[in-house]
């Protein structure tokens, strides 16, 4: 691997470690999906470097269905959020 997909990596990593810090010391709920999801973001990116540095291009198909299931859980909570309830405990 090249220095820049080394340094590329690298950042990835702190990137994602300091969403993590944001995951645990969040003041709310949304802040805290808001790091959860850019972790997501984070892991398909570092995926995608992953697959471009050893020329592997079944790990794109693996990024692609990580970032519809971020997606999707990201509108999951904008539904909750605007409901302002579970969707699973209607009464």
């Amino acid at each position: 691997m090249s220095i820049l997909v080394t340094i590329t990596f690298g950042l990835l990593i702190l990137a994602i470690f300091v969403a993590f810090v944001r995951l645990v010391r969040g003041p709310s709920l949304p802040a805290r999906v808001v790091a959860l999801d850019l972790m997501g973001s984070l892991v398909v990116g570092f995926i995608a470097i992953y697959a471009v540095a050893i020329d592997q291009p079944i790990f794109l198909d693996v990024a692609i269905v990580l970032a519809l299931i971020g997606f999707l859980g990201t509108v999951a909570f904008a539904y909750f959020i605007e409901k302002g309830e579970l969707p699973w405990q209607k009464v």
